[in-house]
Order: structure tokens, then C-alpha cells, then sequence
């Protein structure tokens, strides 16, 4: 551990605990947050996922948005990448295609701040898989 040496080395170790412990605490009850899962694969990266993701990870908690934000694999909805789920709890998921920067700051301004529904919504097509 490396030596503390002013208050601004303090403070940034609790930010990096405080963090950590904000991170576990979600993720032992993640049906009571928001879950946004970003599609990975190699069509959702070659199409701006990591962007995606990264505008998610930054600007949900700056809206005040309790959310679990997570990558996952393909979705198979190559044609529409960047693809993100997302389940709000108590709720059914929804999936939603061509997901830039843009688009996510319209989800969270729209979808997850006042529960309206945007355009770009991949209709279900199966029951169950």
C-alpha cells in the first residue's frame, strides 16, 4: 500500500473503498436496480458498444440513476448493434437497437428518468428461448 501523503491521497482511497463497496452492494441485490446490459460480441464492438457502455457507465449516475451497468454476449440482433437491454425493476426487459452516445443520453432522459418509450425498440418475437 502505497504511503498517504496529503488529504488528497486520503480522499481518493475512500472514493476507491466507497466505490467497491457501492459495487458489491448492487450486485447482491441487482433486481432493485436498474440492469443495462450492453452486447459485446465482436459485431457490437466493431459497431460502438465500448462507447456505448462507457457513455452509460458515466452518465447514469450522474442523472441520479440507480443502475447496474454489465456486458454481455451477443444478443443476435447483429443487424441493429449496438444492442442494450435494459430491466427496470419489477418490470420486463427491453431491448433497444443502434445504440450510440446519442441514443443512450435519449433512453436516459426519456425511458429511465420519466418512463416514456423511445424509438429503436427490438420487438420480442419468441415466447421463451
Amino acid at each position: 500500500m502505497d504511503k498517504i501523503k496529503s488529504l488528497a491521497d486520503l480522499k481518493k482511497i475512500r472514493d476507491n473503498v466507497q466505490s467497491k463497496i457501492e459495487l458489491r452492494e448492487k450486485s447482491e441485490n441487482p433486481e432493485k436496480s436498474v440492469q443495462i446490459k450492453v452486447a459485446m460480441a465482436t459485431c457490437g464492438i466493431a459497431a460502438g458498444s465500448k462507447e456505448t457502455m462507457t457513455y452509460f457507465i458515466e452518465n447514469l449516475e450522474r442523472n441520479g440513476i440507480p443502475a447496474i451497468v454489465t456486458q454481455t454476449g451477443c444478443m443476435g440482433y447483429c443487424f441493429a448493434e449496438p444492442t442494450v437491454e435494459i430491466t427496470k425493476p419489477g418490470e420486463e426487459p427491453v431491448v433497444f437497437g443502434h445504440v450510440t452516445p446519442h441514443k443512450a443520453e435519449e433512453i436516459i432522459q426519456k425511458y429511465l428518468k420519466n418512463g416514456e418509450l423511445v424509438e429503436g425498440i427490438i420487438p420480442v418475437n419468441y415466447n421463451s428461448i
